[in-house]
């Protein structure tokens, strides 16, 4: 059911079809008065109405189709986003997972630094052995999302753990999600829908840093999404940081329920972008690195967790986009 009339009519490309539909209910309105004030009238009506209704149906669904085309296009210049936020997550696995985790993020900064991207840190909670049960990180430089965005998943790590005592190898999970930080959005936050917290952030950046409460914490409460920015150097900067990593997450949040009505349209879907999705292992024993999205695998683990993974990007590139150009 389209209710936003007024912008349709707005717009170029759906003026004409929103006078229609406008037409369209207003006589709609008036057949449903006929009918509750003439039951002579019901028949006659009745057959008028179901005509219009059908007539008004179609109108919506030209409407809808231009609207969908018109996301599909937004969705295709996000390709091109410049700057995201990169998340890391600590999944199944305790302290191996958090170290995990920290390993994926350098990988992730080893090739940020040879593609020449800048790379920042927002966020880190470190573990007792210093890897990391959550962090986030801003890269910015050119076609970073084009590259990055097949990145988002569950990564899963098969090796012997260096206080395994017994040889056994364990698996442990790190989440990586991928975020496009986008100039516009097609949505606003209202701010009676946040909580804000200060603390202090502790660390690096001088004194100011530590005994000021600069450190931002923001939770959306309808959705329980929480997000921190701790390395900047005033309360005002980390807030920006905070509320722009914010805005990221709920479109992201929003574009996966939308993604998950449409999914089962897709013939052949490579990953729904979800990162609760198992896209990669990384099998330390057997010096191998799979992704199972595109079942291939590739060798020598040491080299490719210096961020030597341009292969696997370019294969993800080449494979995922490809199935999804026959879907």
């Amino acid at each position: 059911m389209i209710s936003n009339l007024d912008e349709l009519k707005k717009d170029h490309r759906t003026s004409y079809l929103a006078s229609i539909l406008e037409r369209l209910m207003r006589q709609e309105a008036e057949v449903r008065e006929m009918l509750d004030s003439d039951d002579s009238l019901h028949d006659l009506a009745g057959e008028e109405l179901k005509t219009i209704q059908a007539e008004r149906e179609t109108v919506e669904k030209q409407i809808e189709d231009i609207l969908a085309k018109d996301k599909e296009e937004e969705s295709r210049r996000d390709v091109g986003t410049n700057e995201i936020v990169l998340e890391v997550r600590a999944g199944a696995g305790g302290d191996e997972a958090s170290l995990f985790a920290w390993e994926l993020a350098h990988m992730y900064e080893k090739f940020a630094e040879s593609k020449g991207w800048q790379w920042f840190t927002n966020y880190e909670s470190k573990s007792d052995l210093s890897g990391y049960k959550e962090a986030s990180f801003e890269i910015k430089g050119k076609d970073v999302f084009k590259i990055m965005r097949y990145e988002t998943g569950v990564h899963r790590v098969q090796r012997v753990p260096a206080t395994e005592k017994n040889g056994r190898v364990h698996t442990s999970t790190a989440s990586v999600a991928i975020l496009p930080i986008r100039k516009k959005v097609n949505f606003e936050i209202n701010p009676v829908d946040i909580e804000m917290e200060y603390s202090r952030s502790g660390g690096k950046g001088g004194q100011n840093v530590n005994k000021v409460e600069t450190a931002v914490r923001l939770i959306h409460k309808p959705t329980g999404l929480d997000v921190r920015s701790t390395n900047e150097r005033s309360q005002l900067a980390n807030r920006e940081k905070a509320m722009m990593i914010l805005t990221a997450k709920l479109q992201q949040l929003k574009e996966e329920e939308e993604a998950k009505k449409y999914s089962g349209e897709r013939k052949d879907q490579i990953g729904t972008g979800d990162r609760s999705e198992k896209i990669r292992t990384y099998n330390f024993p057997q010096d191998r690195v799979t992704d199972h999205r595109i079942k291939k695998s590739w060798h020598n683990l040491p080299k490719l967790m210096e961020g030597d993974i341009k292969d696997i990007i370019d294969a993800l590139e080449s494979g995922v986009v490809g199935n999804e150009d026959e879907a």
